[in-house]
C-alpha cells in the first residue's frame, strides 16, 4: 500500500515539474504583432504605419511645424504619407515585434529635412499647446535614464493596434504613461502626442 501511494505521489510530482516550465514559457512571450497581410512584423523590414480605421488613406509621416527642427511625427494624408520606418525592440536579438515590448521607432529615410536623427522621441512639454508631442531626434538603443523619452510600445486596440508610451527599460515618472493619439493644430497638422484617445493603427509592409 505504501509503495503504491509513493508511486502515485511520484507521478503527480513528475507531471507538475514537467509542465511548470511550459506554462512559464508561454506567459513570458507576448503576442506577436501582425501586419496587414497577417504576417509577423519583423525587426529588419521596412513598414508603413497606416490608419487602423476609416479613412484608411495616408499614414505616419513627418512635418516641420513652425519651420523648426526637430520635425514632428504626424498622421499624414495621401499627399504626404506614409513614410517607411523600422521597429527595433530593446532586445535586438529578437527577430519579431511583440506587444507590451519597449522599442525604438525610426524612419528609414535619413533625408527628412533636419540634421536630427530619425528616431522617435517624446518631446518636452510644449506650454503653448499644452501637449507632449512625438518628434524626431531620439537615440537608438542604449536604454536608460538618458533615453527615457525614446521608447514606445505597441498594444492591441479593438481590431488593430495602438502606440503607447510607458517604458519598462527605465522609468522614474518623469513622463506619464499614456496612449499616443492625434493633436490637430490650427494649421491642420495632425501631430502625434500623448492623448486619452489612442490613434488606431496597422502595420503595412513597405
Amino acid at each position: 500500500m505504501k509503495i503504491t501511494l509513493f508511486l502515485a505521489l511520484f507521478v503527480v510530482l513528475a507531471i507538475a515539474l514537467s509542465t511548470k516550465p511550459l506554462l512559464g514559457a508561454a506567459a513570458s512571450a507576448p503576442e506577436t504583432v501582425l501586419d496587414t497581410s497577417g504576417k509577423k512584423v519583423r525587426t529588419s523590414v521596412n513598414y508603413y504605419i497606416v490608419p487602423g480605421s476609416y479613412p484608411y488613406a495616408g499614414g505616419i509621416a513627418v512635418a516641420s511645424v513652425n519651420q523648426t527642427c526637430p520635425f514632428n511625427v504626424i498622421a499624414g494624408d495621401s499627399s504626404n504619407g506614409p513614410l517607411p520606418l523600422y521597429l527595433l525592440p530593446v532586445n535586438e536579438k529578437k527577430g519579431v515585434i511583440r506587444i507590451h515590448t519597449d522599442l525604438n521607432i525610426f524612419f528609414s529615410d535619413g533625408g527628412v529635412g533636419c540634421p536630427d536623427s530619425t528616431v522617435w522621441m517624446l518631446k518636452d512639454y510644449d506650454s503653448s499647446a499644452a501637449q507632449k508631442f512625438v518628434t524626431l531626434g531620439g537615440a537608438l538603443g542604449n536604454p536608460g535614464k538618458e533615453t527615457l523619452a525614446d521608447w514606445f510600445k505597441i498594444e492591441k486596440y479593438e481590431d488593430a493596434y495602438k502606440l503607447y508610451y510607458c517604458p519598462n527599460v527605465y522609468y522614474d515618472g518623469s513622463y506619464p504613461c499614456s496612449d499616443i493619439g492625434i493633436s490637430e493644430d490650427e494649421y491642420g497638422n495632425k501631430r502625434l502626442a500623448l492623448s486619452d484617445v489612442p490613434y488606431k493603427v496597422r502595420f503595412q509592409l513597405a
